[in-house]
């Protein structure tokens, strides 16, 4: 007999999104080896029993995380590649990375997770996780944008620039290295010319 007082119960699937969630901001502001489990379970409101049933240890936990960024940002572009009124490749490579820095702007601990995952590659699973994020991203963006080799490196070289240029919130230091890095096509995911 259900009750209007009772208050739903999560599925596991919504207990897992929410966990993602709340890694994401944890792993973002510590990294992987300074989160523990315990606060991430705190912060999502569950038992660190009960994460180790959605996650069976933390390693799996970020690399869900990291799965999760890529899904993230291959939805975003995709979505933005949808309305775009241009197959040039270059055209749709600043689409792209348009789409990547709208999406960054709104999810800083997103791309705080992804450079947190390039440091904790010297763990063997991680590794693999950043491996097959960056051979998906790379796939899918040379599907998309039909772009030379050499034009999809510079876009990633961009992005990954742009990524540390954010973490370092170099937008606010006014000195000539940090203009330098942040020109016109540095750190701003535009293709080589």
């Amino acid at each position: 007999m259900p009750s209007s007082g009772r208050r739903r119960l999560s599925t596991a699937d919504e207990r897992r999104e929410t966990v993602l969630r709340t890694a994401m901001h944890a792993f973002a502001a510590r990294g992987y080896y300074g989160t523990s489990t315990t606060e991430v379970a705190e912060a999502a409101g569950i038992s660190q029993a009960y994460l180790y049933r959605l996650f069976p240890h933390k390693e799996a936990l970020f690399i869900a995380l990291i799965n999760r960024c890529a899904w993230l940002m291959r939805e975003r572009m995709s979505r933005c590649l949808a309305t775009a009124d241009s197959t040039d490749p270059a055209e749709v490579l600043t689409t792209m990375a348009s789409a990547f820095r709208g999406l960054a702007a709104e999810e800083r601990d997103l791309v705080m997770v992804l450079l947190q995952a390039n440091c904790a590659a010297s763990e063997p699973a991680i590794r693999a996780a950043v491996r097959d994020c960056y051979a998906k991203q790379v796939e899918y963006v040379r599907a998309a944008s039909l772009a030379s080799d050499e034009r999809i490196r510079g876009f990633f070289a961009d992005g990954v620039l742009g990524n540390v240029l954010a973490a370092l919130d170099v937008a606010a230091v006014d000195a000539p290295w940090a203009r330098t890095l942040s020109g016109p096509g540095c750190g701003h995911h535009s293709p080589p010319r």
